[in-house]
């Protein structure tokens, strides 16, 4: 059967979209997020600011926050990942020796994200909710 230069360019054409279709989008993550935590024992929110970056395919970024004495700290994201719209990545904060470990993990709608941060505390793996929003200024 021979198939004409014209059926075969549609026939391309369809079965191009159909698989791009089928294929997961990264959701667009780069730019600065802002969100206010709770202050410890009833002090003062906290701002946590992360900015994101995507380079050569791979999540990257830093995130900054108040640590001990309300000194804005930033530290490096590690193990960061984009998948369609799930997004995750690793902090890894040094307080007098210690190291403590937040996995965040998301959801990202146009301008927010929403999700979970897991930490241990005491031995046992706790989580709290976050939802970011992102800065038009950035964006």
């Amino acid at each position: 059967m021979k198939i004409n230069h014209s059926a075969r360019k549609l026939f391309c054409t369809i079965i191009t979209a159909v698989f791009l279709g089928m294929v997961a989008q990264a959701a667009d993550v780069a730019g600065t997020w802002t969100w206010v935590m709770p202050g410890r024992n009833g002090g003062s929110d906290r701002t946590n600011t992360l900015t994101l970056k995507i380079e050569d395919s791979k999540l990257t970024g830093k995130i900054a926050a108040p640590g001990p004495g309300g000194q804005i700290t930033e530290t490096s994201i590690t193990d960061g990942k984009v998948d369609g719209d799930k997004v995750s990545f690793t902090v890894v904060r040094q307080y007098n020796g210690n190291s403590r470990t937040n996995s965040y993990t998301g959801s990202v709608a146009a301008d927010k994200i929403t999700g979970k941060i897991e930490f241990t505390r005491q031995g046992e793996t706790q989580s709290r909710d976050w939802e970011a929003k992102r800065s038009t200024e950035t964006k």
